[in-house]
């Protein structure tokens, strides 16, 4: 049973074919793209930037050829949204595109969002966690989504969702006991290939850690993200970083693990790469509550809700911060044998706007 006594993040329900999933995705956020996305500075200075562009069109070539049934779903959802695929499509590789160094602020900062996620193994009795902050622009703050979908085809999933943004990329579970959760980088290594936004769908479709490892593993990817995937059914956490250029995993199996937005691993980070202030105040600064004690911190919520000036880990407009300013939800995924429990708080002030069990 699941509760939202506060709708700050409204609920969608879309079952069916990939196009009829995507077409009741659309539907449902529509008014908020008209009025929300599409005057965001980033999604549109992409268009004028990229739109039409041969480099756009080797990543919607290898989109349709890797993955039919997203692009399918990505065509419901443009058709709900009332806007051209192609305009869908584009927004859904913002983070697969090369931009110059001259671009505008607002644009800037939109490209180096945030986000921090904590990977707590099991102890005792004490389920395995995955916390997330999703770190958005202002301009979705309180303008999101939180859809549960049950596709013709592959297990039902639960998914964080953008305005025009297909999920996966954000905080998700399936109905396997998949989690994942995302860290945005900008690894400087971009290449036409599967959009990354496409392989984060791929792996809600998973219902094992090793078939979402190889999806990580493809060497045809165009960027790539920093995944936290938790198998509660196998019982197995994993910290991914996954570039286009590589891929390392390490699996948490007694270390707490901390991540921010950028390659921190010794395999990965000398590639070259752009690290804001932000994120490598808050890499270390949730580093050092995991090396302390998460239960005398509040938990992972405590971790993830600390605002201490300077060290801003829960973000909030004109914190200082040089990349995203907003903390959209903090997600809480407890993993054990029989499932998943989600706990999404709005804040310190707003939690639990939304909680469910999975049950696997």
């Amino acid at each position: 049973m699941d509760t939202m006594p506060n709708p700050t993040i409204r609920r969608i329900s879309a079952k069916g074919d990939a196009y009829t999933i995507g077409r009741t995705i659309g539907e449902a956020v529509a008014d908020t793209v008209q009025s929300i996305s599409v005057h965001n500075a980033e999604f549109a200075a992409a268009g004028a930037r990229w739109a039409g562009s041969h480099y756009l069109d080797q990543l919607e070539a290898a989109a349709r050829n890797e993955y039919p049934e997203y692009t399918r779903e990505l065509e419901g959802m443009a058709d709900g949204m009332g806007i051209p695929f192609a305009k869908a499509f584009l927004w859904n590789c913002r983070g697969d595109l090369r931009w110059p160094d001259d671009i505008a602020p607002e644009v800037a900062a939109g490209l180096s969002e945030g986000c921090t996620t904590l990977i707590i193994p099991a102890d005792g009795d004490k389920p395995a966690i995955i916390a997330h902050n999703e770190d958005g622009a202002q301009d979705f703050h309180e303008h999101c989504f939180w859809v549960s979908a049950e596709p013709d085809d592959g297990p039902g999933f639960d998914s964080f969702l953008y305005p025009g943004m297909m999920p996966g990329h954000t905080m998700a579970v399936n109905n396997a006991g998949i989690v994942q959760t995302i860290n945005n980088m900008r690894v400087h290594d971009l290449k036409p290939g599967l959009p990354r936004h496409f392989v984060c769908r791929a792996i809600l479709d998973c219902e094992h850690m090793d078939d979402a490892l190889a999806l990580l593993q493809r060497t045809d990817r165009a960027s790539g993200f920093h995944h936290n995937l938790g198998s509660a059914r196998e019982g197995r956490l994993a910290s991914v970083e996954a570039p286009a250029s590589g891929c390392q995993v390490i699996e948490v199996t007694e270390t707490p693990s901390a991540h921010a937005n950028h390659l921190v691993m010794d395999g990965m980070k000398d590639i070259p790469q752009s690290i804001t202030k932000s994120s490598g105040v808050r890499q270390v600064r949730a580093a050092e509550h995991l090396e302390r004690d998460t239960h005398k911190a509040g938990g992972p919520e405590g971790v993830l809700f600390d605002a201490h000036p300077g060290h801003e880990i829960h973000r909030t407009p004109n914190d200082g911060g040089d990349d995203y300013g907003r903390t959209l939800a903090t997600g809480v995924f407890e993993l054990t044998e029989s499932g998943v429990g989600v706990s999404i708080h709005n804040g310190p002030n707003n939690k639990n706007v939304l909680t469910f069990q999975l049950t696997i």
